[in-house]
């Protein structure tokens, strides 16, 4: 059993490998990484950057599939153990609020997150430029393109899985038209899904140099009885280009514009193969993971090097307890942005 306790429901199926003996990682890999590698089904030639979700006994997920005329479109795939996934040959069919057919142009990056009953997805759209998009879900054969969130330029949009105070909240990183060299991560609220404000900044980057010039949320906040567990990627600049990282925050329950604790060192970085070479070298990218709340195991899948999609694991106690006792935090941290 788990001593920190994770809020949520029991996953007794979660893809799970212990930790190394004579490890002491704080998060380890799956041995038999990637999971999905090169030209995964006929229309793409790399899956990756993708979430998933619980469902029906078994496991769901929205995946970014990069198209071979280079535009990036969004899947649904299915799983019965969280590791062998069957990717849908078509992409998603949007329709707006009215009925009518929606194309988003583009649809990269997505978040997943069961909120009131239904399934909400955010992704990166186009908008006049990049920003994010926002969509739900029922069944994962109809979904619904809702208003526009933000005006461009904007990515990395994450919704927590409830309301706090009665309002929705969600994480992004505002930014520019291209690979955006700058980027703190904010916070909006909304209490209908379709105004938003409110807006406060969380963290910024920084300080240290795995995170010197952006940052961004990853995976869904996950709610534990220490607060909002938050991974989030870190990137900074070498002469060989961008290099993302994963690091960890815990933001609080009811205020999650305050930071409690950020790890100061990464917890894990490009280091194996397929997160060093590839359409991207350099780049290990959460977007997404499945807890167990009553043993405390976390499967935590993210992008590599923009070409394939990997797994890593942790626990609560070992995560947590490894942020409380290696964090700092940054001026504006913890400061309250009017």
């Amino acid at each position: 059993m788990s001593k920190v306790q994770l809020i949520g429901n029991e996953l007794t199926n979660i893809p799970w490998q212990d930790r190394p003996a004579g490890s002491k990682e704080i998060m380890w890999r799956h041995s038999e990484n990637p999971i999905i590698g090169w030209n995964p089904i006929e229309k793409a030639a790399r899956i990756y950057n993708s979430a998933v979700l619980p469902y029906k006994g078994e496991f769901i997920g929205i995946f970014r599939a990069d198209y071979r005329d280079g535009i990036p479109r969004l899947h649904v795939g299915r799983s019965k153990d969280g590791l062998k996934w069957v990717i849908e040959e078509e992409a998603i069919k949007w329709k707006d609020t009215k009925g009518n057919d929606y194309d988003p142009g583009y649809a990269y990056d997505p978040r997943l997150v069961e909120l009131d009953g239904k399934y909400y997805m955010v992704w990166c759209t186009d908008f006049g430029g990049p920003t994010l998009g926002l969509g739900v879900t029922e069944d994962f054969e109809h979904f619904t393109r809702l208003e526009n969130v933000f005006i461009p330029f904007n990515r990395n949009g994450v919704l927590f899985p409830r309301k706090i105070d009665g309002k929705y909240m969600m994480l992004s990183r505002p930014s520019d038209s291209g690979h955006t060299p700058f980027g703190d991560i904010f916070i909006s609220q909304s209490y209908d899904l379709e105004y938003w404000g409110h807006h406060r900044r969380v963290m910024t980057s920084g300080c240290t140099w795995w995170q010197g010039k952006k940052i961004g949320a990853g995976a869904v906040p996950i709610e534990t009885s220490e607060g909002w567990l938050l991974l989030y990627h870190g990137v900074n600049g070498t002469c060989n280009g961008y290099v993302y990282s994963i690091g960890a925050a815990l933001l609080d329950l009811e205020n999650p514009s305050k930071v409690l604790y950020r790890t100061r060192d990464y917890i894990l970085t490009p280091e194996k193969d397929y997160e060093v070479s590839g359409f991207v070298p350099g780049v290990t990218f959460p977007c997404s993971t499945l807890y167990d709340a009553k043993t405390g195991r976390i499967a935590v899948y993210y992008g590599a090097a923009d070409t394939y999609l990997a797994v890593a694991y942790t626990d609560a106690d070992t995560l947590i307890n490894h942020i409380k006792e290696n964090s700092f935090l940054l001026p504006g941290d913890e400061e309250e942005y009017r």
